[in-house]
This record gives structure tokens, C-alpha cells and sequence, in this order.
């Protein structure tokens, strides 16, 4: 910086200012800074140096569940980060991605302690994740989306019991008596394959302990009991993933005449697992998904899903972000709603 400083004719501080904050310089001063430093070969302050002497790094740990290239692959979890980072880009904060390692329904602990981070975000982890433990030994602040639900920590989520009890209703209300329950990955062992009501209860999401309690106790009050409710838990995250359960749950006798699907990619699984059967949808079954994703509306046919605003929790998310780096009090957990919208997937049976 002195050797600009000393190339321009100006200050050290007008050197810093041309980079951090160049509203103080005219535009033309401002070039001439820049230039000299790139004949120089400055190429602006240290980005370490700077967080040492800060003791911010700018960056938010965004801890996943899964490896990144199944996250990639979720609609979901796109938007709502997509949103996330519109709120803390503009304050100078970037997204750290931390892949989970498949078994421990987050990241690996050491993941945690090493990273170069100044918050935690938690995108619906598993409940006991190690990586939570971590982030409290760190003292990190922390923002929960969706799950785990955790004393003490900001948290967005969704209405999931409410949004799950209106698919089942309306299935219900078309007449099916028939329905089984296609339920996201609950971390049991073996994955995939069907799930007693029990097993499915005990699963390590919250969110897919809330949709099944939405699906059952609807069920159960039109007359439908959980024993008569086949649950398959799905072997992946994945539309491929998790056809091999959709299969399976297709393959029952009698076959069901709908299904109430946790998330839109198994829905869309659903769906190709019945037209590979030569089943039709809606003819011969109604699907039901959870989310709203785009691909939800351009699934043939267009699928009836309960929908959450992504975008707005992802938005939420970032605002309680920036509160926490602001010093900011936890606020009390907050939800989006979640209301059914039908579309051609689901007929009178």
C-alpha cells in the first residue's frame, strides 16, 4: 500500500479508502489508484491479515445433511439458500457449504471445529448430529432451518403438521381409502424398504416426525388406522434414489390408490415408479407431494403438493443471520405457513 501510496502521491488511507471505501474518492482518483496498483502487482488489502485483525472472516458455515452433489440436486434447498445469500451478500458475507457425511445426519465434527467461519447456519439437520455438539463447543452463534429444533438457537421453519394434515384430508375428501405414506429418509439401518409406525416415529427428523403425525391423525380421524397405512421409507434423497422404495410400495396388494408423498422429488419418483407400471396418475393413483418446486409444476401431470414459501424462509433466514452478528437476542422460533395446492396429480378415487 506505501507503494502505491507513494506511485499515486497520495496517502496510505486514500489507497485503503480506493478499495474499501470507494464512495470516499472521486471515480478518477480512484482509477489512477487502481492502476498503479496493478503495475505494482497490489492487488488489494490481505483478506487473512484483515480477518486477524477483525476477528470476522465473513463467512457463514451453512452445515448440510447430505454430500453436496445430492444437494445440488434438491430443488428446496437451492431456493432457500438462493435467498439466504441475497440478504448477507450485500453485508459482505459469503456461504461456506459443508457436506454431510451420509451417516451422522450433518457434517463430520471436525468439519466444524476447523472452519473458518463466523456463524453457523444448521439446514435441516438430523437430530443429534455431532456437528451441532461442535458448533456449541465453538461458541458459534447459530440459525436452524427447518430442524433440529434446539433451545436456544434461532430458528425458521414450517408449518409441517398443518401442511401434511391438508394433503391427507384432501385425499380423504376425494374418497381414497387406500393411501400409503412415502416418507423421506429417517436414517434407519438398512435405509430404504418399509417402516412400521413405530419406526417411523422414531425417526431422527423432526419434520418428518411432524408430517407423519399430520398424515396419521388425519387418517385416523376419517376412519383409516395407522395399521392399515403401508409407510416406505425412501433409500435416497433423489428422484433415482428413491424409486426403488416407490416400487416397492406400488407393488402391494392391494396397491394403494393414493400416496402422500413428504417432499415433491419423491412425489416426482412416485409418479415415474407408477408410469413404468403402466399405472396412469391420477386414473389408477393420486400423488400428493410437500414443497412446491418448480419441477413440481412442470411434472406431467402437474403435481398436487402442499407449498411452503422458500424463498421467504431462506430471506428469513438471512435476516436472523445478521441479527446474531449484530449481537442481536435469539429471537423466539418463527414458521412459514403451508397450504395445499391442487392441481391434476389427485382424483376421486
Amino acid at each position: 500500500m506505501d507503494d502505491v501510496a507513494d506511485a499515486v502521491g497520495v496517502s496510505r488511507a486514500t489507497v485503503s479508502n480506493a478499495y474499501n471505501r470507494p464512495d470516499q474518492l472521486s471515480a478518477q482518483l480512484r482509477e489512477e489508484v487502481l492502476r498503479a496498483a496493478k503495475k505494482i502487482g497490489y492487488a488489494g488489502p490481505n483478506p487473512t491479515a484483515r480477518s486477524l485483525a477483525t476477528s470476522r472472516t465473513g463467512a457463514i458455515a451453512v452445515l448440510l445433511d447430505t454430500n453436496l452433489s445430492t444437494a445440488f440436486s434438491d430443488p428446496a434447498l437451492s431456493l432457500t439458500l438462493d435467498a439466504l445469500s441475497t440478504v448477507v451478500d450485500p453485508e459482505g458475507h459469503a456461504l461456506l457449504l459443508l457436506p454431510g457425511d451420509g451417516e451422522s445426519g450433518g457434517p463430520r465434527a471436525e468439519r466444524i471445529l476447523t472452519a473458518q467461519a463466523d456463524i453457523a447456519v444448521a439446514y435441516s439437520l438430523a437430530d443429534g448430529a455431532p456437528a451441532l455438539n461442535a458448533v456449541r463447543d465453538r461458541g458459534m452463534p447459530l440459525v436452524v432451518i427447518d430442524q433440529p429444533h434446539l433451545r436456544g438457537s434461532a430458528r425458521i421453519g414450517v408449518a409441517d403438521r398443518a401442511g401434511a394434515a391438508a394433503a391427507a384430508r384432501h385425499l380423504v375428501e376425494l374418497g381414497h381409502r387406500r393411501i400409503g405414506i412415502f416418507s423421506a429418509q429417517c436414517l434407519s439401518a438398512p435405509r430404504g424398504g418399509e417402516l412400521s409406525v413405530a419406526e417411523a416415529g422414531n425417526s431422527r427428523f423432526h419434520d418428518n416426525r411432524e408430517r407423519m403425525a399430520g398424515y396419521l391423525q388425519t387418517l385416523a380421524e376419517a376412519g383409516i388406522p395407522a395399521a392399515d397405512v403401508p409407510i416406505w421409507e425412501a433409500s435416497g434423497l433423489s428422484v433415482e434414489g428413491a424409486l426403488p422404495s416407490a416400487f416397492g410400495l406400488l407393488d402391494r396388494h392391494p396397491r394403494p390408490t393414493a400416496l402422500l408423498c413428504m417432499s415433491d422429488l419423491l412425489a416426482l419418483a412416485a409418479i415415474s415408479a407408477a408410469r413404468q407400471l403402466g399405472l396412469s396418475v391420477p386414473d389408477d393413483l393420486s400423488v400428493v407431494g410437500f414443497d412446491d418446486v418448480p419441477p413440481a409444476r412442470w411434472s406431467e401431470p402437474p403435481l398436487t403438493t402442499v407449498r411452503q414459501d422458500l424463498a421467504a424462509k431462506g430471506r428469513a433466514a438471512g435476516e436472523l443471520v445478521l441479527g446474531l452478528l449484530r449481537g442481536e437476542k435469539v429471537p423466539a422460533p418463527a414458521e412459514v405457513p403451508a397450504e395445499l395446492v391442487v392441481r391434476d396429480s389427485t382424483a376421486p378415487a
